[in-house]
């Protein structure tokens, strides 16, 4: 069998080619999921998809039509695909539920510890022979609070480089995490770890119940210097509240690997065109401001992960087998 990868990455290609080895043939594009790439995919049975497919249900009917009965998302989130569609129309659904939650919690950390020292303006200074310290001062962390959006094994993995910081823990989740108890956390409600905290950083996923839980109210209730870090999905904060705060001069830094409108932006090479969005031309403009590319899950170890749980899923699909990372079943 063929499968047929949207949405491959330099880097990945020869890890999934090699994963795939000896069991089925794999072909990989470099070109996103979405209603215009779809056709490409007819005739294959097995499709797999990236982070920022569109695989809304309208792209699913032209699978399916196309003769596609099963769909691999090589990421944690599913919030791009119609579940409900994928139902009607019979295809098997799945995802990686799980990989190295140390990838993102440790960048995470390097987008806190950029801003913080402005990193990214010395290194442009120092590149024009610059070397003035004016405009860099950062802060100790040690002694400082951190508030945690989501405790899970990302939120987790964060916390515990935040303990070996010597900071304070501040938690928020649905449920408590006991090894983040055990390091000294203190679960409260998301109002008072926002107006609490020196640092936040979001580990939730992106739900409806979650969508935009960063917003304008809640940035008003944070402190003036306060960093605001996210590394888990672009629709956990209001952008343009954002931008707005930005804009009044508060915070004393934003680090963001992810943005709400990041589809058809992010992993291609835009250099050559008119930026078309305003709110992310803005954003970018901001000294105090680091925005990259959703490349906190970017190491050999978590793509590795990523890809030998896509090969599993795919062979589930095959041998009529289900496991947690089945979305919809066959």
């Amino acid at each position: 069998m063929e499968i047929l990868a949207f949405g491959v990455q330099a880097d990945e290609k020869p890890m999934l080619e090699a994963a795939f080895a000896g069991l089925h043939e794999v072909r990989c594009l470099d070109v996103f999921l979405n209603e215009d790439t779809a056709p490409i995919a007819a005739g294959y049975e097995v499709v797999s998809s990236s982070v920022n497919a569109d695989l809304s249900g309208r792209v699913l009917r032209i699978l399916a039509a196309g003769g596609t009965r099963m769909i691999a998302q090589r990421s944690t989130g599913f919030n791009n695909i119609d579940l409900d569609v994928a139902r009607q129309l019979g295809l098997t659904v799945s995802r990686v539920s799980y990989y190295s939650p140390h990838s993102v919690a440790e960048f995470a950390w390097t987008l806190a510890m950029a801003v913080n020292r402005r990193i990214v303006r010395a290194a442009t200074r120092t590149r024009d022979f610059d070397f003035r310290l004016d405009g860099l001062m950062g802060r100790d962390m040690r002694g400082r609070t951190v508030g945690v959006l989501g405790t899970g094994k990302i939120g987790e993995a964060f916390t515990r480089i935040a303990h070996g910081f010597g900071m304070n823990l501040l938690g928020w989740d649905v449920a408590r995490n006991p090894a983040c108890v055990e390091l000294g956390m203190k679960y409260v409600d998301k109002e008072e770890l926002f107006a609490s905290s020196d640092l936040i950083s979001l580990h939730v996923p992106l739900l409806d119940a979650t969508r935009r839980i960063v917003d304008a109210a809640a940035l008003e209730l944070m402190r003036d210097d306060a960093i605001l870090i996210n590394s888990s999905r672009g629709g956990l904060i209001d952008t343009d509240a954002l931008v707005a705060q930005l804009r009044a001069g508060r915070f004393a830094g934003v680090g963001l690997d992810v943005y709400e409108a990041e589809a058809g932006i992010f992993f291609l090479d835009k250099s050559l065109e008119a930026v078309e969005d305003d709110t992310l031309a803005r954003l970018v403009t901001f000294p105090n401001v680091v925005v990259t590319s959703h490349q906190a899950y970017y190491t050999s170890d978590a793509v590795g992960q990523i890809i030998a749980t896509t090969v599993a899923n795919v062979t589930d699909y095959l041998t009529g087998r289900r496991s947690e990372n089945t979305l919809v079943p066959s």
